[in-house]
């Protein structure tokens, strides 16, 4: 990655956090975390993390086999780590914690703020492997992690003001590279943006390129939705951010955008802070936009809900809108089931009374996204995370 531009690459042994490397022109590294810093219940002596490299060069990709994707992949995070869960799921419905409800990842050894928020996951047309986070600890005042209550001023930036997204490729789910991108040092246009929230990765056939799109604002202003475009590296962006859904109210903050091609439309669904309700969707026939607006509330939620996702339930034409009920107390994953995109059937949250989803060993994740895998890779992280398998 470019130095000039300030980003910054990072990698850890297991057992042993190393010191980042590139990181941000002028400054001096972070200190190293201790590994009791992965989580607010410390993993066990040789509890495993994911392994961040320098490159995927020594870890090629197992062979790709011609086998049915009929397991799911969950990630997720949870405030009181501000680190990466991972959950996979056999059925759908059922999902259980790779790492037994432990971090698969600690927030404080990859990211500027100690913390990460918002993680997406997706299969590249290259079959690797594509994540981004944000860069965020909103509790780092409240844990000693800084002095102040953001990262910079709150009147000048906003709540929750962050400047990174995480990047993060991996051939195998195992072995990782990071990047830390700060558009605001980037793109000129974007000097004072206040933040860079919940990154998403999508293949792009016009361009033929990993489209990256994400919430910003300038300033302390209103929130809005942009997209760039990754290099193939996935280590950085190559596009200033354009604008990606006109809102009709400019006024409004318009967030969490989650993009999924259904047949020969691209449906977008998204987060607006205004009534009725939260959860709207937007459909187009070209990936970049336009998108047509939609007034109606989706998610079948009586209070607030965030950062939703689709995915397609195996074999069949069901598909399962989740997102992330933090109006609930404790807060939870909320699941609705469409097959025409005009009816949203609520199916429950996890582990409520009657609700068919079932989380077995965790409690309230939070933005999380999921993803078709093949059995064999569900085997893979399970058998890794268990012990049982090779660290490299």
């Amino acid at each position: 990655m470019k130095a000039a531009f300030g980003y910054g690459m990072a990698f850890l042994c297991l057992g042993a956090l190393t010191i980042p490397t590139g990181s941000r022109a002028g400054e001096t590294p972070a200190k190293t975390p201790s590994a009791g810093d992965t989580s607010a219940t410390p993993p066990a002596a040789g509890d495993r993390q994911l392994e961040v490299v320098r490159d995927l060069a020594r870890h090629p990709a197992p062979p790709v086999a011609k086998l049915p994707r009929s397991a799911y992949l969950m990630t997720y995070f949870k405030d009181e780590t501000h680190s990466l869960y991972f959950a996979i799921s056999r059925d759908g419905y059922s999902f259980t914690d790779v790492n037994d409800g432990r971090p698969v990842l600690s927030g404080r050894a990859i990211a500027d703020q100690k913390g990460v928020r918002d993680p997406h996951i997706v299969r590249g047309r290259d079959e690797a492997f594509y994540m981004s986070m944000t860069d965020l600890h909103i509790f780092a005042q409240r844990e000693g992690l800084r002095t102040t209550e953001w990262e910079r001023p709150d009147k000048d930036f906003g709540w929750g003001n962050n400047r990174n997204l995480l990047f993060m490729k991996s051939r195998d789910l195992i072995h990782w590279t990071l990047a830390k991108v700060d558009v605001s040092r980037l793109f000129p246009a974007f000097a004072k943006a206040g933040n860079a929230w919940a990154p998403e990765t999508i293949w792009d056939p016009a361009k033929q390129r990993m489209m990256v799109y994400f919430t910003t604002r300038y300033g302390n202003g209103p929130n809005f939705m942009v997209y760039s475009y990754a290099d193939p590296a996935f280590t950085t962006l190559t596009t200033v951010p354009k604008k990606i859904l006109d809102y009709p109210r400019p006024d409004v903050n318009v967030i969490d955008a989650d993009i999924t091609k259904v047949g020969g439309k691209y449906r977008m669904f998204y987060v607006a802070h205004e009534k009725p309700g939260n959860i709207r969707q937007a459909v187009s026939d070209r990936l970049t936009g336009p998108y047509a607006y939609d007034p109606q509330k989706v998610d079948p939620e009586k209070v607030a809900a965030e950062a939703p996702t689709l995915w397609k339930r195996y074999d069949t034409d069901t598909y399962v809108l989740m997102y992330d009920v933090f109006g609930a107390k404790p807060n939870n994953m909320g699941f609705a089931e469409t097959k025409d995109f005009r009816t949203f059937t609520d199916i429950g949250r996890f582990n409520d009374p009657g609700s068919r989803m079932k989380a077995t060993n965790f409690a309230s994740p939070k933005h999380g996204a999921v993803m078709p895998i093949t059995d064999a890779e569900a085997a893979r992280l399970e058998t890794y995370f268990s012990g049982r398998g090779p660290a490299r």
